[in-house]
């Protein structure tokens, strides 16, 4: 049989889980380029011979998405796999229609292809949009978890924008940890929620060497927690599913890939933010999840907000940052700090955008939906430089910081900030106790 010549596109995460699950030491395939989009600055590297395996000792080049027309034509491709996460399935079929114009297949692996077993009982936290309150819902399953006397490892969907090779297996157990690894923005608004906490968390590049590390982790694990990103699919195969929803977004739980692939596997459905959607969002979402997961029992939720310094933003003229990629390519117009900024009579949101530096300008034209908030952008040492002078620039009374992380401890603001603080409060359905003392009394011997 001839070997198949693979382009593989990603965003640095799912690709590269896809690649190590089923074609790192599969001869029948011959991955010839990664294709990257959505991370900055990810193009134009390799997937480094040291996590490629004996079959590719030169490593596999990065390209931008842009060159797959070309790349397909000049490397003689066969066959384009997808594999990044939130993207609108007109947007999904528009590269489909990319990849079979130049003359290639396309394809979509599953969950039978790429998710690893665990000998550890697996729950799994995903999501059917980025932003929806899945890291709140991840923090609360593991303290309930903790509650019940079970030592918790957590793993997190991949970030790994660094050194590839160094990145393979990360844990983090103390903030000091989010400096060792060289943590970006979005890493740490993922990490730091964790270790705060006490909780141990594990990333990285290569899923298999990670989930053999926590299963084995020094301090004891009884129970794995997957906390997913954007709104992909786990992993690893779980005993109990978990999918987040938003009903500020009403329909898009039908509408995003792979978010529906999660919504279609799950055993608990969560619609979040019911504070602060409509009655009609959250009936839309409530019957799509009936439609599609009929078995899966449905949960409503408050993302309750809380504010360290309510006085600075009362009656005040405020800068609002946000969550990155929950403005970015989660499309989102609202977060916790623009709640906040409502709820407690702010004056004004200033407008950030005749103040933006660098990188920050070419974010705002990529997504002008963005508007009034500041999405909180480092992937890098230079956009983290943008993110601080663009925010002491704007001419504002405060800056209200709505990301999971206390923006002032990695860059230095020259105006008083307050944080938002969110979490997960249900308010309809089964408790999330009620069904994680259900999954432990299923998995009572394992985790003796």
């Amino acid at each position: 049989m001839d070997t198949k010549n693979i382009i593989i596109i990603g965003a640095a995460g799912r690709d590269f889980h896809n690649f190590n699950t089923y074609y790192r030491d599969n001869h029948a395939y011959n991955v010839v380029a990664f294709t990257a989009a959505q991370i900055p600055d990810i193009d134009g590297r390799k997937y480094p011979s040291e996590l490629a395996g004996d079959l590719y000792p030169a490593g596999i080049p990065i390209y931008s998405q842009e060159l797959l027309p070309e790349l397909i034509k000049e490397l003689e491709v066969d066959e384009c796999v997808f594999a990044f996460s939130d993207i609108g399935y007109e947007d999904v079929m528009g590269i489909s229609a990319i990849v079979n114009a130049a003359g290639a297949d396309f394809k979509l692996l599953g969950p039978n292809h790429t998710m690893l077993k665990s000998n550890k009982p697996v729950i799994s936290v995903t999501a059917v949009r980025t932003g929806t309150g899945k890291s709140q819902t991840s923090r609360k399953v593991i303290e309930t978890l903790l509650e019940h006397g079970l030592k918790v490892v957590a793993i997190r969907h991949p970030m790994p924008y660094g050194d590839l090779t160094a990145q393979r297996v990360q844990r983090f157990a103390t903030i000091e940890d989010l400096a060792k690894h060289q943590c970006t923005i979005e890493e740490m608004e993922e990490y730091e929620p964790h270790v705060a906490r006490g909780n141990i968390i594990y990333a990285g590049v290569d899923y298999e060497a990670i989930l053999e590390a926590a299963e084995n982790d020094p301090d004891g694990c009884d129970v794995i927690v997957w906390d997913g990103g954007n709104n992909d699919f786990s992993f690893y195969e779980p005993d109990l599913a978990i999918t987040v929803l938003d009903p500020h977004r009403p329909g898009h739980e039908l509408k995003y890939y792979p978010g529906e692939v999660c919504l279609r596997t799950t055993d608990v459905a969560i619609i979040n933010k019911v504070d602060s959607a409509t009655a009609e969002a959250i009936q839309i979402v409530e019957n799509n999840i009936k439609a599609v997961s009929p078995m899966s029992k449905i949960i409503k939720a408050e993302s309750t907000i809380t504010v360290d310094k309510p006085e600075l933003i009362k009656g005040k003229r405020v800068l609002v940052v946000e969550d990155g990629p929950t403005l970015t390519h989660g499309e989102m117009k609202i977060g916790a700090g623009t709640v906040a900024a409502k709820r407690l009579g702010a004056t004004e949101v200033v407008d950030p955008s005749p103040y933006l530096v660098g990188s920050l300008q070419d974010t705002f034209e990529t997504y002008p939906h963005i508007e009034n908030l500041l999405p909180a952008m480092g992937y890098g040492e230079k956009q983290l430089k943008d993110l601080e002078a663009t925010i002491n620039q704007v001419d504002c009374d405060a800056v209200i910081i709505g990301t999971p992380i206390d923006l002032s401890r990695v860059i230095s603001i020259n105006k008083p900030t307050t944080r938002i603080n969110y979490d997960l409060d249900e308010v309809d359905g089964p408790s999330l106790d009620t069904v994680l003392t259900e999954f432990i009394k299923k998995y009572q011997v394992e985790l003796v």
